[in-house]
Order: structure tokens, then C-alpha cells, then sequence
């Protein structure tokens, strides 16, 4: 056993046992102790990939989280490789595994990863919506009063919003969605990803709340919602905008780029702009 200990978070398929890497493979055959979400769902994928565990294996969920981290810790800072892996994912994301992190970096104990499929990136992608910046929200408060007043908070939120939700809470957090972001707000359901029943719907949102109405989705959802549309900047003068323009080119900004960069702020064509500099 290694004099310095550490913590490794797998990644596992989110439902395709192909989508294992060599590396998760390695992970979990070296690891001395092995912290399941599942313990059985952990040992169906290590026959599913024809490997042996001879670490020891516990179960590390959120019943038993808090009080499983510090003998966990002890593990680790004893010498132990202790390998973190939830049901399909990355721990620690809307999954077991943040406390042990925290407590690990505490503890001076080296934390890495063995990084896989993320169900949150893989909605995002397939979704169709703008994905270069976007922010993840998790699971909805349960409470039906509570998640109407989370979503009043995210009404104007622009970056496009990516949320899990179990299957028999979907129709009441569509509607909720619906009547907070307006039934037009561009949406993408997307269920069993990676799995032999895969399916993505992208409807606006008040077309989602009927169509899971008649097709109650079933399995693991995540919900990918398009932001809040940027309000349009409104055009200053034409003497406002050579002064901006000025400004940068005093900050020591080439004359091209300024000129590109305050068309680009107010949605105005490049040459608009340019021809204003060229006159003045």
C-alpha cells in the first residue's frame, strides 16, 4: 500500500457500458477501498466489463454520507486509494461525493480524477441550445411553493439552464417552468441518454407541458432550458459612438479592433461603425 494516500472520483457510464474508459477500468482493479453509490449497480458493471474488484467495497450514499466520510478519510490517511463511483456520472455533481472532496483537500490528502460521461454536458450538446455558457441547477426544491420561487429567480437568467428531475415530478416542474419562463422559452427534455431508449424532445416549453402530459416520460431526465433573450442595447448617438470609439483607441487599441468591438456591444453592422469613423 502506498505511504500517501489519495482520492479518486470515477466517472461511470451513465447507461452504455461501452462508454467506460480504460482508465475507470484501472481505477477501480488498483483501488484498496471502492465507495459505491450502489454496491450492486458497482459490481453488475464490474462483470459488465469482465474486470475483479479486490479492493474492499463499501456503500457511500447520501443516507450514510456524513458518517462514512471520516473513517474514509482514516483510509486515506493510512495509505489507502480510495476510488468514489455513483451510479452513473461524475461523483460529487447532484451525486455522493462533495463532502468526501471537502474533506479529503481538509486533510491534506491528494484528490484526482478518472473523468467519464457527464449527463449534464451530454443533454447540453444534444440539446440544439446555445451551450457556451450555460449554468447547472441541479435537482428543484420538491416543494411546489419552493421551486416556483427558485425559478422566479432564474426568470432572467440568460446563460441556458440545465436541470435533473425524476420522472414523476416532471409534469409539475414543466408547467412551473412554463408559467415562470413563458410558454415560447425554446426547451429540451432529454431521457435515458446513452441508453437503448434514448430520447431527446425539443419543443418550446408550453408544447413540452402537453406532450409530457400524453407521453409521461419515464427514467432518468434531464432538462435543458434556453436562457432569458438579451435585451437589444440601445444605439447612442452617432458623437457617443466615436467617442467610445476613441476611448479604446487611446487605451491603445488598434482603430479595426475598437470599431469591432462597439458595433459588436450595441448589434450594429461592422461597417455602420466604421463608415461613422471614416466621416469624423
Amino acid at each position: 500500500m502506498d505511504t500517501q494516500g489519495r482520492l479518486l472520483l470515477v466517472g461511470a457510464p451513465l447507461g452504455n457500458v461501452a462508454d467506460a474508459s480504460a482508465r475507470l477500468r484501472t481505477a477501480l482493479v488498483e483501488a484498496d477501498l471502492v465507495a459505491a453509490e450502489d454496491t450492486r449497480r458497482l459490481i453488475r458493471l464490474a462483470r459488465e466489463l469482465d474486470i475483479v474488484l479486490p479492493g474492499r467495497i463499501v456503500s457511500y450514499f447520501e443516507g450514510n454520507e456524513e458518517r462514512r466520510t471520516p473513517d474514509l478519510v482514516e483510509a486515506m490517511l493510512s495509505g489507502a486509494v480510495v476510488a468514489v463511483i455513483t451510479d452513473g456520472g461524475m461523483p460529487s455533481v447532484s451525486d455522493p461525493g462533495y463532502r468526501l472532496v471537502r474533506a479529503a483537500i481538509e486533510a491534506g490528502i491528494p484528490v484526482t480524477s478518472a473523468p467519464g460521461p457527464s449527463a449534464v454536458t451530454t443533454a447540453l450538446a444534444l440539446s440544439g441550445l446555445p451551450s457556451d455558457r450555460f449554468c447547472f441547477e441541479g435537482f428543484l426544491p420538491r416543494k411546489p411553493g419552493e421551486r416556483r420561487s427558485r425559478l422566479a429567480a432564474l426568470g432572467a437568467e440568460e446563460r441556458t439552464l440545465v436541470f435533473f428531475e425524476a420522472p414523476h415530478r416532471i409534469a409539475a416542474t414543466l408547467a412551473d417552468l412554463a408559467a415562470a419562463f413563458g410558454d415560447g422559452r425554446p426547451a429540451a427534455l432529454c431521457r435515458e441518454l446513452t441508453k437503448t431508449y434514448e430520447e431527446v424532445v425539443r419543443l418550446p416549453l408550453g408544447e413540452l407541458v402537453e406532450w409530457a402530459g400524453a407521453n409521461p416520460p419515464r427514467g432518468e431526465i434531464t432538462l435543458v432550458v434556453g436562457g432569458a433573450p438579451v435585451a437589444a442595447a440601445v444605439r447612442p448617438s452617432d458623437a457617443a459612438l466615436l467617442a467610445e470609439v476613441a476611448d479604446l483607441e487611446a487605451a491603445g487599441t488598434p482603430r479595426r479592433d475598437a470599431i469591432a468591438e462597439i458595433a459588436r456591444s450595441y448589434g450594429l453592422p461592422r461597417r455602420e461603425v466604421y463608415n461613422l469613423v471614416v466621416a469624423g
